[in-house]
């Protein structure tokens, strides 16, 4: 059998200590940043009922779902996203929770999409969500979640931008230009390819869709438009010139967070899940030919779909991949180490010495001490040499004193400076001599 016989599946990665020592460091962030802002930490189950996604995620997610029947003949999906699960959990326990509810997730989530650069079909998502305010505050805060996290891993105002828009204003503006709302929902697969297709192709691409050239002309109209105010000259109806005031709304609540220089109108910008309802917004690296860092909004109708009352709700999800490619693009990556670092690494001068070494890694371990041997038999120099390989603090040796005295050496690889001490006051407080490494 060839050693090539087993791969990963399509689409999928094997995660690697150094894929996960940068995972992890991304997760660290996510959660940190969660934390700090507030919210509370949630999951779901791996996979769900099929229904769960055919009812209101849009054709998109229906068509990237991998489902399974089980024992019992139950259509099953594996989860292609969090938020119906999160509108499932939160409209059982609707009546006992207390509004507005703060909840994130960093669910690993499967979809049947082409691979290509930036997009795999198994990845981890950091979901942020708002439930049971309609304020525009909340679309604000979620906002400021992400560009917070963004921020701290190096992403300003000059590298990305948070283009906003409100399916809301859209219809309204659809609306004025005579397009009735039965079509809307069609309109948006069609203005969600604006960006991707040149113009002439997307012309082409809209008539193919069932555009006349009136209602290609006004759908024109409305992606081209440059920013709010510009949009102030298409609201003709009062209910499109509220939508303009809560866009304008959000941009004052972005201004006093201070992150306003992040905000971009972008008419474009309807995101393909049939559930948003009023402000999305997607996050670019300005240059990136990349996807989407980020992508969200409000979905005010979906607790109530699933059986729970009516609560609004607004969410964004950041995914990794898109992320890990383009901090590597920017060398915004850090140096990461696969391990942690240890406090103290053992060193037996000879093999007699070892089992005394064995135990004292044993102690420093119990009091939650970072310590580490050689995991094989070796000479004195190349135990000292994996040590800094490991990055080692210090080093203790274990040698004829140990046994004689009780005393042990302990180095500080940084400097080279070395000490004698008694074991067992060692023991008693390492996390001084550690502490104090630089002094030693």
């Amino acid at each position: 059998m060839s050693k090539n016989t087993f791969q990963s599946p399509k689409g999928t990665r094997d995660y690697f200590p150094e894929l996960m020592s940068r995972l992890r460091w991304i997760f660290d962030r996510w959660r940190d940043v969660s934390l700090r802002h507030g919210f509370e930490e949630y999951d779901g189950p791996i996979f769900e009922n099929l229904e769960l996604f055919q009812l209101k995620s849009g054709e998109e997610i229906a068509s990237q779902l991998f489902n399974f029947e089980d024992r019992g003949g139950r259509r099953l999906a594996i989860r292609p996203e969090i938020t119906p699960s999160l509108a499932r959990m939160v409209a059982e326990k609707a009546h006992s929770l207390r509004v507005p509810v703060k909840w994130f997730s960093t669910p690993r989530l499967c979809r049947a999409e082409r691979p290509q650069r930036g997009r795999l079909r198994e990845f981890f998502q950091w979901n942020i969500d708002i439930i049971g305010s309609d304020k525009i505050l909340a679309d604000a805060e979620g906002i400021f979640v992400a560009i917070d996290f963004l921020r701290q891993i190096g992403l300003g105002p000059d590298l990305v931008e948070v283009q906003v828009n409100s399916r809301t204003i859209t219809s309204a503006l659809l609306v004025d230009s005579k397009i009735t709302a039965e079509r809307h929902e069609h309109i948006f697969s069609i203005m969600d390819k604006y960006e991707k297709l040149p113009g002439e192709t997307f012309a082409n691409y809209a008539h193919e869709q069932g555009l006349t050239d009136t209602e290609l002309s006004s759908v024109r109209n409305i992606l081209e438009l440059p920013d709010l105010d510009a949009a102030r000259d298409l609201c003709r109806s009062q209910e499109s010139r509220d939508e303009l005031r809560k866009l304008n709304d959000l941009r004052d609540y972005l201004d006093a967070f201070g992150i306003g220089q992040y905000f971009k109108y972008k008419p474009s910008v309807v995101r393909g899940l049939a559930y948003y309802t009023g402000i999305v917004y997607e996050i670019f690296e300005k240059t990136s030919k990349l996807r989407a860092i980020a992508g969200g909004g409000r979905y005010d109708h979906l607790i109530k779909l699933f059986g729970g009352p009516e609560l609004p709700a607004t969410g964004f999800g950041m995914g990794d991949v898109v992320l890990l490619d383009l901090l590597e693009d920017l060398g915004k990556m850090p140096q990461i180490t696969t391990h942690r670092a240890p406090e103290f690494f053992l060193i037996d001068a000879a093999e007699e010495f070892f089992p005394l070494a064995l135990r004292i890694t044993a102690a420093l371990r119990k009091q939650k001490i970072n310590a580490e041997y050689s995991p094989k038999r070796q000479s004195f120099g190349k135990q000292l040499k994996f040590a800094n390989t490991r990055l080692a603090a210090c080093v203790i040796i274990v040698d004829e004193e140990t046994k004689a005295n009780n005393t042990v050496s302990v180095k500080n690889l940084k400097t080279g400076q070395q000490t004698k001490i008694n074991l067992d006051v060692f023991l008693e407080h390492p996390s001084k001599i550690y502490e104090n490494k630089q002094s030693l």
